[in-house]
């Protein structure tokens, strides 16, 4: 059977099936044995393998109660990332390098109706009044959706596949983004409740390491995790609380910001508060979070390097609070961070540790930097299409120890 006589079929089955059957009496299962025998009726007396057969049941069976074929490329694990542009364009990521596919939505009305499934299903709303819209599909996945007439191209929808394995410090060792050495010295600033911000650009594995790093939380602790939309896996913990952000309705009220929740979470009794990203004015709230005794938080921030991270939260802090002094905003930040690891992902586009430094203090105007690891590329070995290199220990002594001393570990870092 050729492509074009497969999706005819699939296109008459499903019209069948949505006009005769009644749909909202059926369950799931019973819908998909349903297709399959109305399919293998169809094709009887025609010659078509096994695996197309499959294909086309959960093509119609997906077009009604899943995604349609959006389905089918979610359910490809080697598929990172999934970016569309109105229903003719579709790109995805795999092993880092974007590809189009040759394959379409039927039409925009139906894409239209993929988008509504996919928000729906995390209790969101997207229309022509609220064009865009951050959520989840039920495996974790990020999604961002933006409509017409905002999106020119039609329904734009981009998806960070979620990983069914939660990242692990030796999957990061595996890939070489760390050393153990180095995941040794995280392990035991992580226990030692130092504060942590974690910043790259975007597509740098700064979740992914976020990810990595709250999974040395001692078990017996009080998380509290806080995104835009949940999509971190903390394995391990039972006293886990995780709070996910609220989109304003159609009447423009009942929206719940990373502010509120940084704000609420203080009266939970957190041990540890977790902020997947930090964009805005919560970066007040959650220095303050860090300097009122909350010790051991997480987060991250888009920045191209360490520096850049302490001007993009000077900035945010900014827009939490209007009028501020730089010199008190520099003081929080130089009191409140202990570690800034930053991230990158480099012209071979594997994602590397580039530079882990220590959060001095506050001098003379300035917020003193000591680094700890820098990454080396190595010029010899290196080429235009693959980085080699590693991340070295400068001679610069960790300087903040007290906590480690507070935590009873007497290792060097």
């Amino acid at each position: 059977m050729t492509a074009e006589q497969e999706k005819q079929l699939i296109e008459e089955i499903r019209t069948y099936v949505s006009n005769t059957l009644p749909l909202s009496k059926m369950e799931d299962e019973e819908l998909e044995e349903k297709v399959e025998e109305i399919v293998s009726q169809k094709i009887a007396g025609i010659y078509c393998p096994i695996h197309q057969k499959v294909s086309i049941v959960q093509q119609v069976y997906s077009s009604i109660r899943g995604f349609g074929l959006l389905d089918t490329i979610i359910n490809d694990d080697t598929i990172t990332e999934v970016m569309i542009n109105g229903p003719d364009n579709i790109f995805i990521e795999q092993s880092g390098r974007l590809f189009k596919l040759d394959k379409h939505f039927e039409s925009q009305r139906r894409l239209e109706d993929v988008v509504q499934r996919i928000v729906g299903l995390a209790g969101r709303e997207v229309n022509q009044a609220n064009p865009i819209c951050d959520t989840r599909l039920p495996d974790g996945s990020r999604v961002n959706v933006v409509l017409p007439p905002i999106a020119l191209c039609g329904p734009t929808i981009t998806i960070r596949k979620f990983s069914k394995d939660p990242m692990t410090v030796e999957k990061l060792i595996r890939y070489g983004s760390i050393t153990q050495e180095i995941a040794d010295k995280l392990e035991l600033l992580v226990k030692a409740k130092y504060n942590m911000f974690i910043c790259g650009g975007t597509g740098s594995g700064k979740t992914t390491f976020l990810n990595a790093m709250s999974n040395y939380i001692p078990k017996d602790e009080r998380v509290i995790t806080i995104e835009d939309s949940a999509e971190l896996q903390i394995v391990g913990v039972e006293n886990l609380v995780r709070l996910e952000t609220r989109n304003a309705n159609v009447s423009g009220v009942g929206q719940i910001t990373i502010r509120d929740l940084i704000k609420s979470s203080l009266r939970m009794r957190p041990e540890r508060i977790v902020v997947g990203e930090v964009r805005g004015g919560e970066a007040l709230d959650m220095l303050q979070a860090m300097n009122t005794g909350h010790d051991g938080s997480l987060s991250t921030g888009h920045a191209n390097s360490t520096q850049d991270m302490l001007s993009r939260l000077e900035t945010m802090v900014l827009q939490g609070a209007d009028g501020l002094p730089l010199e008190a905003i520099r003081q929080q930040i130089g009191s409140a961070i202990d570690i800034i690891v930053h991230l990158s992902r480099l012209r071979d586009k594997s994602r590397k540790t580039m530079e882990i430094t220590e959060v001095v203090g506050y001098k003379d105007g300035q917020i003193i930097l000591n680094p700890l690891y820098k990454f080396e590329e190595d010029p010899e070995k290196s080429t235009v299409d693959k980085v080699v290199g590693e991340l070295k220990r400068t001679k610069n002594p960790l300087v903040k120890d007290f906590k480690l001393k507070l935590s009873g570990i007497r290792v060097e870092i």
